[in-house]
């Protein structure tokens, strides 16, 4: 019998950073980022249990990105950059 190991989600920054900005419809670019291409590049355990995604916020001409967390799972969120009508969601659970 052979008992496979779970392996843990791993993903990086850059990967989510992608998947929201694609969600936001903003094709960029990031015009500035708190960490450089390689620690935005790191993979990390994103699921649950203790935050391992270093902290980061990156802009682009339409929106600001950031870190979300609830129970440990973490993923990237934005924000309009400028003011309009767009409401935010409560960030880190519903």
């Amino acid at each position: 019998m052979v008992i496979l190991k779970k392996h843990p989600p791993i993903t990086s920054w850059q990967t989510l950073l992608e998947e929201e900005m694609y969600v936001a419809e903003d094709s960029g670019p990031v015009v500035h980022c708190t960490l450089s291409d390689e620690e935005m590049k790191e993979e990390f355990d994103f699921g649950f249990g203790t935050s391992k995604g270093k902290p980061f916020t990156a802009w682009t001409e339409d929106r600001v990105y950031f870190p979300a967390v609830y129970d440990g799972a973490e993923w990237v969120n934005s924000a309009p950059r400028n003011p309009c009508d767009e409401s935010t969601n409560h960030v880190g659970g519903q």
